[in-house]
């Protein structure tokens, strides 16, 4: 064996894809040799992970992920990046190369003026709302130039941050081209981006430990003492950097506008024109607009909706025990409302920050009784990719739409259809047409 385990699972995250592809073929192949032993999935998911494509704690690429997830033994594995589709298409690949069900979808943030004075799924923002796109089959979509609006508003408002950043952190400056940008693959850079760079110019300036203590001290208002114990841990120091410089209160932080985001229905155009599932993103039920959720559902499905996502690790891994049993209380609410209307959950954990776990812990007390809902959800979810690849007859197709009396009758079928189609059983998604009945379509994929 030429190279072992940890050097291909090293090469998975380097950002030439060619060295991802064929270390993911060199981990595979010590699996057919018997070297590495995987799993039987278990009644798990993760629809929600970031990859580095956006911003991933961790580095992970879309392989990595798909790797990773097969490893712990996941059921079902799905990739969201921030404002692009970069990640779909090796994402889909590696999954079926590993097999693992996978999905791959969009998250963004739109204006949405009738909430515009109450704040809605993003803390401290009325009327902005984080909005998601799910089940895309591939990168090249239809209003491509959607999609290039996003990727170029995003990178002017990380640019505009190191501008603002900047004055403030003198001598400690950077150029964006040479120190941000290739910190990400495809140059979609994020303020997360930005801190990791201000951390490593930081010590390019101060070399020295107690000068650079002294000087983050001056400028994040912390004691030398309590920011060099912070120098080890450099996801908490910048996360540090990013609290005090980059949110609420902070020198880099503009309050946003309407205008500064597209609105609903230009990102819905987008996703529905791809064959994806339009999807609204739950925070915790808290907030004035979600706590008017049968308004703000009702302006969401007229929108195209058709699918809630959830980030349950947030809502009942919660320290404080008041907070813990609103926001517990809140999810099983949205769970039921979301069951009453069929619309699929989708539940995942972000990993855009190192220290979120991997995948939620659905044996808690708290997670028990909704399993079953969020495992539906992500077989539906790799249902719909399934049948889009194969002949655009996924979950809000014209098909789907002659065929289902119901989002209940609908979902019942995808569920079944995930749970039948293993990775490994998707060569014959050939065979299968437009103009098969659901049981005929059943019957060719079992």
């Amino acid at each position: 064996m030429s190279d072992s385990r940890e050097l291909f699972e090293a090469r998975l995250n380097d950002f030439d894809e060619g060295v991802r592809r064929d270390a993911l073929h060199g981990l595979m192949d010590l699996v057919q040799a018997g070297q590495i032993d995987l799993p039987a999935p278990q009644p798990a998911v993760n629809l929600h992970a970031h990859t580095f494509f956006s911003f991933n704690g961790y580095g992970y690429s879309p392989s990595c992920f798909a790797w990773k997830a097969r490893c712990e033994g996941l059921l079902a594995a799905g990739v969201v990046d921030f404002d692009v589709l970069d990640a779909v298409d090796e994402f889909l690949d590696a999954c079926r190369a590993v097999g693992i069900r996978g999905c791959a979808g969009l998250e963004t943030r739109v204006f949405l003026p009738e909430f515009e004075t109450r704040e809605i799924n993003s803390p401290g923002e009325p009327g902005i709302m984080y909005h998601m796109g799910a089940g895309f089959t591939s990168s090249a979509v239809p209003h491509s130039e959607v999609l290039g609006r996003l990727r170029e508003t995003a990178g002017q408002r990380t640019r505009a941050i190191v501008e603002r950043v900047n004055p403030c952190l003198d001598p400690v400056t950077l150029d964006y081209e040479r120190d941000v940008l290739p910190l990400t693959p495809h140059g979609n850079a994020t303020e997360r981006h930005v801190c990791m760079a201000y951390e490593k110019r930081g010590i390019e300036v101060f070399p020295e430990t107690g000068p650079r203590a002294a000087f983050w001290a001056a400028k994040l208002g912390q004691t030398p003492e309590a920011v060099e114990k912070l120098f080890p841990d450099p996801p908490a120091f910048q996360g540090l950097i990013r609290s005090k410089l980059m949110k609420q209160g902070g020198v880099g932080y503009v309050q946003p506008r309407g205008p500064d985001f597209p609105r609903m229905e230009e990102v819905n155009r987008l996703i529905l024109g791809a064959g994806a599932i339009p999807t609204v993103a739950w925070l915790n039920g808290l907030t004035a607009g979600e706590q008017a959720i049968e308004e703000l559902l009702e302006l969401l499905l007229g929108s195209g909706a058709a699918a809630l996502n959830i980030i349950p690790d947030r809502n009942w891994n919660v320290k404080n025990p008041a907070e813990k049993q609103a926001k517990v209380a809140k999810l099983h609410e949205i769970a039921a409302l979301a069951s009453s209307r069929g619309l699929p959950l989708l539940a995942g954990t972000e990993m855009n920050a190192h220290g979120q776990r991997f995948v939620d812990d659905f044996s808690a007390p708290e997670m028990a009784p909704l399993r079953e809902a969020f495992v539906e959800g992500a077989l539906i979810l790799y249902a719909h990719t399934v049948l889009q690849s194969a002949g655009e007859m996924g979950y809000l197709s014209a098909w789907a739409n002659r065929h289902f009396a119901s989002p209940h009758d609908k979902n019942r079928f995808f569920a079944e259809l995930g749970r039948s189609v293993s990775p490994e059983k998707t060569c014959g998604v050939k065979e299968v047409v437009p103009g098969m009945t659901p049981e005929a379509v059943l019957k060719k994929l079992r």
